[in-house]
This record gives structure tokens, C-alpha cells and sequence, in this order.
């Protein structure tokens, strides 16, 4: 990668979190974007102990020390984590026609940005394709030799689009009324227990019983019978896992501080658009429904790393 050098502008949402913010700003340092696009909230007036964090947060980016434009979009009202996601991508896609989008917490390899801009060139003008994923929960689990394979579900930990996909973004789910009485999740799932794990959460998050944006960004893209392109090895480690998160709280969860691997160059891409149904399946059970209802075998997965990490600590502390 030594004679390649991004061009694709790269956008960053932070809030509170310098310590992870610190790393995922210095894999876009080593990656040198020439257009970084910035996205804050702001806490709310009642917390004031969240201020100096936020401060801090903020003040990383003014470590950027490469030619490169820098766009901020610095919410001065605290703003819901739904509303200030949404917002912030209207921001993103109004000033450039694609982007690759990062969090504070979600630290990628090197290779993962030269990933997304080869794969936002290649699939530029096809609509079946919605987005690109950093992630890859398989495991090493793959089906073919191609660097990457087509899936329904669009993970978010590390991620790139364009404009004229994020056009289609409903955040109101104005039509899951219809989606849902008329059955069409099946034809789109193809299994009654996707149907009904996915009703439960579009209801949700249709009644305003979640604060989330992209739940409303997969039904969007369905509705567009679009796919994401997902890398066959784990290009995004999500670092965030605890108290201090939003959603991701259990430090022992399987996703945590997943390992990344470099992507081969130059990329090997399929020789038909068509949805790795066989990948989606194993996604759907280990990162969709485990992370709800853990089963039996999970659950003693997570104690075992809960008892490993109570062991470290004793030793250390010892020492």
C-alpha cells in the first residue's frame, strides 16, 4: 500500500469518549484523508461532568497535522443519539457525493479505508449496492475465494456509502405499516424466524421505543432491495464495549475488541451481484439474536471470559 494515498473524504462522529477517539483519530492520521468531515454532539445541560469530556474530544481533532480540509458540524444543543447520527449523515452526504464514516469507538485496520474507496468506485453507479461494511462476524467462515460477499445486513462499525443510497434513508419508517400488514418482511427474509425477530425490532423502533438510527437504515435499504458489500476477514475493531456507551455495555460480549486482519490487494471481486444467504444465516445467530437471547453455549462463553478477565486482575494485583 506504500504508493496508494486516500482520496475519499472520511467522516468522524465523536462525543465523549477522548480515550477511544484518540485511537480512531490516529487510524485516520496514518491514513492522511484530504477532506475529514467532523460530527459532535454536545451533553445535556444536566451533566455537566460530560463537559470536559466532550472538550477534550473535540480538542483531538485539532491535532490534524496533514494537508487536509477539516468540515465541522458541532451540535451546540444536546441532541438525541437517533436525531445526531441522522442529522450528521444529512450533513455528510449535503457537502460530499460519498464518504467513509467512522465512530469514536470503531478503530480500523490500515487496509480498511483503501477497501472502501476501491469498493465506492467499483459499485459507484450500481443501485443494488447500498453500502459498504467494516465488519466481518464469520470468523473466519467463508464461503468463496472473493474478497468480499453481498449481504442483507448492513453493519455499521466502520462504513462507507453514497449520496444517492443515503437519499432513500426514512428515519420515520413511513412505510412499515404496509410492510408489515401486507407480509412482505417474508419475501425479503425468506424465514419465519428473521420475520419475527425483525418485526419485534421495526415496531420498536417505529413506537419510538428506541433511540437508534439504523434500524430505519436497514428497512430503508431493503426497500431498495439493496445489498452491503461485506469483507470476508474483520476489517473494524469496535472498542467501545461498556458502561460508558450508548448500546454496546457488556464489556465480555463476543464483539468486543474483535481482531482485525489486513485486506489482499488487489481485490478479487465476485462475478455476480447476488446475496450470500448461507453468511446472512450464520450473522443472523451470532450477532443478531445472540447479542439479544444468548443461548446456552454463549452464555458459557461470556463467563468463561468474565472468569478469565477476574483471574488477570488477581495476578496483577498481586504483583
Amino acid at each position: 500500500m506504500t504508493d496508494w494515498h486516500l482520496k475519499t473524504p472520511v467522516a468522524i462522529f465523536i462525543f465523549k469518549r477522548p480515550d477511544t477517539t484518540q485511537k480512531v483519530f490516529e487510524a485516520i492520521r496514518q491514513a492522511k484523508p484530504l477532506k475529514l468531515l467532523v460530527v459532535s454532539n454536545i451533553p445535556p445541560a444536566n451533566k455537566p461532568d460530560q463537559a470536559e469530556l466532550n472538550a477534550a474530544a473535540r480538542a483531538i481533532i485539532e491535532r490534524v497535522d496533514w494537508d487536509c480540509e477539516i468540515l465541522k458540524n458541532y451540535s451546540d444543543t444536546f441532541l438525541s443519539a437517533k436525531d445526531r447520527i441522522y442529522t450528521g449523515l444529512n450533513w455528510i452526504f449535503e457537502n460530499v457525493e460519498e464518504a467513509i464514516i467512522l465512530e469514536d469507538d470503531c478503530v480500523p485496520h490500515p487496509s480498511f479505508f483503501r477497501f472502501c474507496e476501491e469498493i465506492l468506485e467499483y459499485y459507484r453507479d450500481e443501485p443494488k449496492i447500498m453500502g459498504i461494511s467494516g465488519s466481518n462476524f464469520l470468523k473466519g467462515s467463508t464461503r468463496t475465494d472473493y474478497s468480499y460477499y453481498y449481504s442483507l445486513f448492513p453493519n455499521l462499525w466502520g462504513w462507507a456509502s453514497w449520496r444517492r443510497a443515503w437519499q432513500h434513508m426514512d428515519l420515520e419508517m413511513k412505510l412499515w405499516p404496509e410492510v408489515r400488514d401486507q407480509g412482505w418482511l417474508m419475501d425479503i427474509l425468506s424465514d419465519s424466524r428473521a420475520v419475527d425477530w425483525w418485526s419485534n425490532v421495526f415496531r420498536a423502533v417505529h413506537e419510538n421505543r428506541t433511540d437508534t438510527w439504523d434500524y430505519q437504515w436497514v428497512l430503508s435499504c431493503w426497500l431498495q432491495q439493496g445489498l452491503y458489500v461485506v469483507p470476508n476477514v474483520n476489517l473494524v475493531s469496535n472498542i467501545g464495549f461498556g458502561l460508558t456507551s450508548t448500546h454496546t455495555r457488556d464489556i465480555y460480549d463476543w464483539r468486543a475488541n474483535m481482531p482485525v486482519e489486513a485486506m489482499s490487494f488487489p481485490l478479487k471481486h465476485p462475478n455476480f451481484i447476488l446475496r450470500d444467504s448461507q453468511s446472512d444465516s450464520l450473522v443472523l445467530e451470532r450477532y443478531y439474536y445472540g447479542s439479544t437471547t444468548p443461548n446456552l453455549l454463549q452464555r458459557v462463553s461470556r463467563e468463561a471470559r468474565r472468569a478469565r478477565s477476574l483471574i488477570k486482575k488477581k495476578i496483577f494485583a498481586r504483583k
